[in-house]
């Protein structure tokens, strides 16, 4: 019997550990199991499957409520979205900049509305600037995610590898150039999936307008689960909700991976075949060969 292989990482689990995990994966997927049916008699024993909680959703009324809080939670998230990236991307060229007093503010504004709270800079322009609720939500959430953003593209350009960077320069490019052709375009291969990730807590965040009454998703929720006549259905609410907004963060992640294999296929990233060195012709006067 030979023994296991080994990798440079980590020894190859043998039978007798192959086997323990096995016992261990089955044990877990049993817990877990337990832990459903134990949540699902719950909500059965406490009544959240009874046709009463659950008629509000046959009125038309409560599905226009519910539409027009996805749109608005999507509206609010759109335009937050572009003004993080273009935010995002204005103060990473601050930070990244050759002169001293615009990096200095730069990277003071980067620091400060990082360190803020969301929910703190949206009652701010809510309240002390007397600002309508969705400017106020979209003004919280750019600050927050396009200082974020921020560090995302400065970190995704400073990941190309140092030598392309003075490649470019030695062609006679200048920084512009440098940065827009060079640069950019290969961070953001780097920075793809944490800019997803940060653009999936925006869309979470924009929840957060319900506290300043913006007629978003969770509002709409909020108003049907505080409803007397229908006996408080708030568990419905929450799993009518929940899945919509989960499914809209994986299919923005989905978005990404499909943007991300595309560039991988893109003509400008595919490899190039370069032809076999031929023998060069005899110079004038060599006598070899």
């Amino acid at each position: 019997m030979t023994a296991p292989s080994t990798t440079a990482l980590y020894d190859v689990p043998g039978p007798h550990t192959r086997r323990r995990h096995r016992i261990y994966a089955l044990a877990g997927t049993a817990v877990l199991l337990v832990l459903l049916g134990w949540i699902i008699y719950l909500l059965i024993h406490t009544g959240q499957f009874t046709y009463r909680k659950w008629m509000p959703f046959e009125y038309k009324g409560i599905q226009e409520l519910l539409l027009n809080g996805l749109a608005g939670t999507l509206k609010a998230f759109g335009i937050a979205a572009v003004l993080s990236l273009a935010l995002g991307g204005v103060l990473a060229a601050g930070r990244l900049s050759e002169h001293r007093p615009v990096r200095w503010v730069a990277t003071l504004l980067v620091e400060f509305f990082r360190a803020m709270p969301v929910l703190v800079m949206i009652f701010f322009v809510f309240v002390a600037l007397k600002v309508q609720p969705l400017p106020a939500l979209v003004t919280g959430l750019t600050l927050y995610n396009g200082s974020v953003l921020a560090e995302v593209f400065r970190a995704g350009v400073n990941s190309v590898d140092r030598g392309q960077r003075e490649a470019a320069y030695s062609l006679g490019l200048r920084k512009t150039q440098v940065m827009t052709s060079v640069l950019v375009p290969q961070g953001v291969r780097a920075m793809l999936p944490a800019i997803i990730s940060q653009l999936v807590v925006a869309l979470k965040d924009t929840s957060l307008g319900f506290l300043i009454t913006y007629e978003e998703f969770l509002h709409a929720g909020k108003l049907i689960a505080s409803n007397l006549d229908y006996d408080l259905p708030f568990i419905p609410v929450v799993m009518v909700i929940s899945p919509i907004y989960i499914g809209m963060c994986m299919l923005l992640s989905w978005f990404a991976n499909w943007v991300a294999k595309r560039e991988r296929r893109s003509v400008k990233t595919r490899q190039v075949e370069v032809a076999a060195a031929e023998p060069a012709a005899p110079m004038p006067g060599d006598t070899r060969g």
